[in-house]
């Protein structure tokens, strides 16, 4: 497919998305969002693909939402429509993909860009990443879950905090507060995200479903029923082909040969 507002690869069996609207510092549009969507889908549909990169460049992630996109937008065509921005295909594809997904920060991650982001599984961030819901200054609120998704990686009180003053978080505070796993020099970023994304799809395409899908329910379910969750995952796993090679290969002192069965 050809896309007007993002760069598509695939290396290593990892599918790379780069945002690339740099006039308008990644700004999210309509546009670029169900791009977004589109790359994501065929890369869950493509079987040589393992894990996911999304990535902007090394001044900025994505500033915000398009706002030249959304001003003139009425309360009753955003009911009626349900606007895309907050709910369209983009960001359905997001939410009901399997395939792992990081998110490659450097730069600014505002707004729906922090959001973007906090829609990964994690985040790699650059010494330079700044994260922050700024909506309250154009007199609205975050909109693609933001207040969400904010408050599960922070808590109650950062989240409230940011969401309320748009103060922005630095590298150092978004890892230390747990939004952000790992901080790396801009130069380093890109390439350690590549290398952290294939080290997750040469793994047993079977396995890191399981694993995704397992921590996720620890943000939907109770500890107990999270825990049964989990032992009949594992347990699941003795039925695959790629868990006999990896034990087998383990005992052999050998590299395994996954077959992602």
């Amino acid at each position: 497919m050809s896309y007007e507002n993002i760069l598509v690869e695939t290396n290593q069996g990892v599918g790379v998305i780069t945002l690339n609207r740099p006039r308008v510092h990644n700004a999210l549009s309509v546009a670029l969002i169900s791009e977004v969507g589109q790359a994501v889908d065929a890369f869950e549909q493509d079987e040589s693909i393992g894990c996911i990169l999304i990535r902007g460049s090394e001044k900025v992630f994505a500033a915000g939402a398009d706002i030249s996109e959304m001003a003139s937008q009425e309360y009753v065509d955003l009911y009626k429509n349900d606007f895309p921005y907050l709910t369209g295909d983009g960001w359905e594809v997001m939410e009901r993909r399997r395939k792992p997904m990081i998110a490659a920060v450097s730069g600014m991650a505002l707004g729906g860009g922090c959001e973007l982001a906090m829609a990964c599984d994690f985040i790699l961030a650059s010494e330079t990443a700044r994260f922050g819901q700024p909506e309250i200054k154009l007199a609205t609120m975050p909109g693609a879950g933001g207040t969400q998704r904010l408050t599960r990686a922070l808590g109650k009180a950062k989240a409230m905090e940011l969401c309320l003053t748009g103060r922005m978080l630095d590298a150092e505070e978004a890892e230390r507060a747990g939004l952000v796993s790992r901080i790396l020099p801009v130069t380093e970023l890109f390439a350690e995200a590549m290398n952290t994304a294939a080290s997750i799809a040469a793994q047993s395409r079977p396995v890191t479903l399981m694993i995704r899908e397992a921590v996720d329910q620890a943000f939907e379910t109770t500890l107990s029923a999270g825990l049964r969750f989990e032992r009949r995952a594992f347990q699941s796993s003795f039925a695959f082909e790629d868990r006999k090679e990896g034990m087998q290969a383990f005992v052999e002192k050998r590299k395994p040969k996954f077959k992602h069965r």
